[in-house]
């Protein structure tokens, strides 16, 4: 056996309404046996069985789709119903009853919402039985929906498991296999550089620096990205009194290596703040950059942080072309990115990343942009 049908079997299985429907089928009508098929082109399944007089099939049987009426049910997908087979103008000569010795029978497609035929819900008997009334077919009608429902369900669960088991895989590749060998350029160049003699190997070496500083800002925003997006969540560690002073004239200073020909002033208060000491300098890492790809080359980019009406204010500014009224509000959506000056363009995760860490915080994000200044906003509660 295939593992398709394996899995309809299984899927089946899963059900745990299915006894007791199939048990009301053959109680309400009188059939002795009653059943879930799975019918494919060239298969025919159980996956589903009560049977009260041994017939002989249980979940995982099969019949020759040949032999059976839901062969042709797969085609019309209409129900059929026949309450007595030798006095039925239509099936009293079918091979189907002659070869399994039947009187009734009855059987209902189930169709899935995406128009995708699953098989059956069908019962028979080797008498005849009334089953030809509204109440009868609306039942089947019924329940034959209600199995697709749970059908459904339990697809979209395992689909949702595959999902997670893949961002599992994708986070462990971000996290693990692109991080370590950027970790070892990383510690490689840092000994070059404290052996280097001439201009152009310690020039060669910072570019290179600055290119591993800035891939390891990418998986940082795309692994992020990826947890909040994936169901992970957007993790912060908040700690009360956090000196963000340092963390953030770190984040500056490797800035300011890694483009000299830039200038950065910085104002910056002593007060501890209440947060995630890590994703302070993260935003400000994100900030900065995003000034220093889109500000002028020549002006200035001012960083400013200060407590103002009991809330933590942290501020970067860049001269350059002001941002369009109508793009502001799409600044923080992911992937969005604007014209840049640079020809180092990022993934567009930089903002987001710095509207979801504010967010994280119970902040506020604000930005205004004139001919003379682009100023970007995070203020957090202070404590």
């Amino acid at each position: 056996m295939s593992n398709a049908p394996l899995a309809a079997v299984d899927l089946i299985a899963q059900i745990s309404v299915v006894p007791t429907l199939l048990e009301v089928v053959c109680k309400t009508t009188g059939m002795g046996f009653a059943a879930i098929a799975h019918v494919t082109e060239d298969r025919w399944i159980a996956c589903g069985v009560r049977d009260d007089v041994q017939f002989g099939l249980g979940p995982g049987g099969e019949l020759k789709i040949e032999t059976t009426i839901c062969n042709e049910i797969r085609e019309h997908r209409q129900i059929v119903v026949i309450d007595h087979v030798d006095a039925d103008p239509i099936y009293a000569k079918h091979h189907t009853p002659a070869y399994y010795g039947l009187q009734s029978y009855i059987s209902m497609p189930i169709v899935l919402k995406d128009g995708s035929f699953f098989g059956t819900l069908c019962a028979i008997d080797t008498k005849p039985r009334k089953l030809d009334t509204p109440e009868t077919i609306g039942m089947f009608k019924l329940f034959a929906e209600l199995i697709a429902f749970h059908i459904e369900a339990h697809q979209r669960l395992d689909q949702e498991r595959q999902g997670s088991e893949l961002r599992e895989q994708f986070i462990a590749v971000l996290g693990h296999d692109l991080r370590n060998p950027l970790a070892s350029l990383d510690a490689g160049t840092r000994m070059l550089q404290r052996t280097a003699t001439d201009d152009k190997t310690k020039s060669v070496l910072t570019l290179m620096r600055s290119s591993i500083s800035r891939m390891s800002g990418l998986i940082d925003n795309v692994l992020d990205f990826a947890r909040g997006r994936m169901g992970g969540g957007f993790a912060i560690e908040q700690a009360d009194r956090v000196p963000l002073r340092p963390v953030m004239e770190h984040v500056i200073a490797e800035l300011s290596m890694a483009h000299p020909d830039r200038r950065i002033s910085a104002d910056l208060t002593d007060v501890p703040v209440r947060c995630d000491e890590g994703r302070i300098g993260q935003m400000l890492s994100n900030l900065l950059s995003n000034a220093l790809t889109h500000g002028a080359e020549d002006g200035e980019i001012r960083v400013c942080s200060e407590i103002v009406n009991d809330r933590f204010a942290l501020s970067v500014c860049n001269a350059g072309e002001p941002i369009p009224q109508e793009k502001i509000s799409e600044l923080f959506k992911p992937f969005f990115r604007g014209a840049a000056n640079s020809s180092q363009q990022g993934l567009g995760l930089g903002l987001y990343i710095v509207a979801e860490i504010t967010k994280a915080h119970n902040g506020t994000l604000s930005v205004t942009s004139t001919p003379e200044e682009t100023c970007f906003t995070v203020k957090i509660p202070f404590r």
